[in-house]
């Protein structure tokens, strides 16, 4: 019998950004939506991100970013994620991005991006897509 596992997502923020109720409200809908949300809150730094990331064995990472450093905090994100090994790892992000900064999120390898007011069934849906099954254990 094969075991199937629930799609993994770890959600939190990077740097010093003090505004959490989207991160929230998308790990509600994601949890909702039948998958296991690793939330780590505010305040992060990439390494920690990276760190638990892995350790988690998560299937994406979604970041949320309120304070205008998602260019330079997501750029640090990825190439983390590249160092370790672990560049598998799908990354989104949404809150506070400018509609000129998302052709560079794309470009660095941000998967998706989701400014605020996205509705979450859009998110849900796109992660779905992004990842397609559940884990066969």
């Amino acid at each position: 019998m094969e075991l199937k596992r629930k799609r993994r997502v770890l959600i939190g923020s990077i740097g010093l950004d003090g505004h959490e109720i989207g991160a929230l409200i998308v790990s509600r809908a994601l949890k909702e939506a039948g998958m296991e949300v690793v939330y780590l809150g505010l305040n992060l730094t990439p390494e920690q991100v990276v760190e638990t990331a892995i350790q988690e064995d998560v299937d994406l990472i979604g970041i949320s970013s309120m304070s205008g450093i998602h260019i330079n905090a997501l750029s640090d994100l990825l190439n983390l994620l590249k160092e370790r090994g672990a560049d598998r790892i799908p990354v989104i992000t949404g809150g506070i991005i400018p509609p000129e900064d998302i052709p560079v999120l794309e470009k660095i390898g941000v998967k998706g991006v989701f400014p605020a007011g996205t509705p979450t069934a859009e998110i849900v849906r796109f992660i779905e897509e992004e990842l397609p099954g559940s884990k066969t254990l």
